[in-house]
This record gives structure tokens, C-alpha cells and sequence, in this order.
């Protein structure tokens, strides 16, 4: 899967990634669902979702390390599609 998105942080920040989502949804479609994959070595400290966008909450990782995050919605029409980020991660 293509990473759509590229992030730096901190090892030490605690910060919200979101995707909207809101050109890609059909009239009158919205979330109904959302989860996302953190792998490893990230801390996924919540998901919140709204109508038209998702957001995972993360901390952690190792400084000098790309870690790959991916989000899947579920519409109201019952689609699913996912989009992925890059957060590297790098002392600040």
C-alpha cells in the first residue's frame, strides 16, 4: 500500500494523525467505522472519528526509525478503503 502522508516526531511527543476524508466520500456518505494499525514500537493511545475524518492519538518510538500507520474506514455505504502515513521519528 502507497504512503500517502510523511511525519516527524519526537520520541518523547504524545501527538494526533488524522486523515479527512471528506473528497473522497460520496454525497451524503459518512464514517461509520474507523481503526488503525500501529505497528510495533508506537503507542496507538486512541481513535476518535467524526462523520468525515479519523484520528489516532501516538506516542513512543525509536528515534532513527519509519514506522508505517494505516487507517481503515467503513461508510455508511458500506465501502472500506484505507489510506497509510510514514512517522519517522527523530530525537528533536
Amino acid at each position: 500500500m502507497p504512503v500517502e502522508f510523511a511525519y516527524i516526531k519526537d520520541p518523547g511527543a504524545t501527538l494526533d494523525y488524522a486523515f479527512d476524508w471528506t473528497d473522497w466520500l460520496g454525497t451524503g456518505e459518512t464514517i461509520t467505522a474507523s481503526s488503525w494499525t500501529v505497528p510495533a514500537g508506537l503507542t496507538n493511545v486512541s481513535v476518535t472519528f467524526s462523520a468525515y475524518a479519523s484520528v489516532c492519538r501516538i506516542s513512543g518510538g525509536t528515534a532513527n526509525t519509519g514506522y508505517t500507520v494505516t487507517c481503515q474506514i467503513t461508510t455508511s455505504d458500506g465501502e472500506i478503503d484505507r489510506r497509510s502515513m510514514l512517522i519517522t521519528v527523530e530525537n528533536r
